[in-house]
C-alpha cells in the first residue's frame, strides 16, 4: 500500500473543501430558483448540499480533527474556531429546518403543492421564527465556512506551498 505524504493528503483536503463550495451555491441556487417547493426539488437540493457538506466534513473528521491538539495555535486554532462556529451556525438551522419540514410534510405539501397554502398557516404560531433560523443559520454557516476556508488555505500555502 502507498502512503500518502503530508503534502498530498493536505492537497486532496483543499481540492474536496473547494469542490465542495460549488455544490453548495447551487443548491442554494436550485431553492432560489423554484417557483414551488416540491418533493422533487427538495431531493434534488439535498443532493448538492449534502455532497458540499460530505466533502467538508469527512476531510474534517478523519484527517483535520486528529491533527488539531499537535497544532493548537496561531492560525489553526483561528481556522478550527471558525469552522466550529460554521457547524454551530448549521446546527442552529437545522432546528428550524426540521420545523418547517415537518409542518410541510403534515400537510403533504412535498407531494401536493398548494401555493395558496402559506407556511405561517400550517405550522405553529412560530412559524416565521423557525423560518428566520434556517435564513440566519444558513448565512451564519457560509459566512464562517468562507472565513475557515481562507484561512485553511493560507495555512496551506505558508506550510505547503
Amino acid at each position: 500500500m502507498v502512503a500518502l505524504s503530508d503534502a498530498m493528503i493536505a492537497t486532496l483536503v483543499l481540492v474536496a473543501v473547494s469542490l465542495s463550495f460549488p455544490c453548495f451555491l447551487y443548491g442554494a441556487w436550485i431553492m432560489i430558483d423554484a417557483e414551488d417547493v416540491t418533493w422533487g426539488v427538495l431531493t434534488h437540493h439535498l443532493k448538492f448540499i449534502g455532497t458540499g457538506l460530505t466533502l467538508t466534513t469527512v476531510p474534517m473528521v478523519l484527517w483535520m480533527a486528529p491533527r488539531l491538539f499537535d497544532q493548537m495555535a496561531g492560525a489553526a486554532a483561528i481556522h478550527a474556531f471558525l469552522g466550529l462556529q460554521a457547524y454551530a451556525m448549521l446546527a442552529f438551522g437545522f432546528t428550524g429546518i426540521v420545523r418547517v419540514f415537518r409542518a410541510k410534510w403534515e400537510h403533504d405539501l412535498y407531494h401536493d403543492y398548494d401555493e395558496d397554502v402559506l407556511l405561517d398557516e400550517i405550522g405553529s404560531d412560530r412559524m416565521q421564527f423557525w423560518r428566520r433560523r434556517i435564513r440566519i443559520g444558513v448565512f451564519g454557516y457560509t459566512f464562517f465556512w468562507i472565513l475557515a476556508y481562507v484561512v485553511g488555505v493560507g495555512r496551506y500555502a505558508i506550510k505547503y506551498l
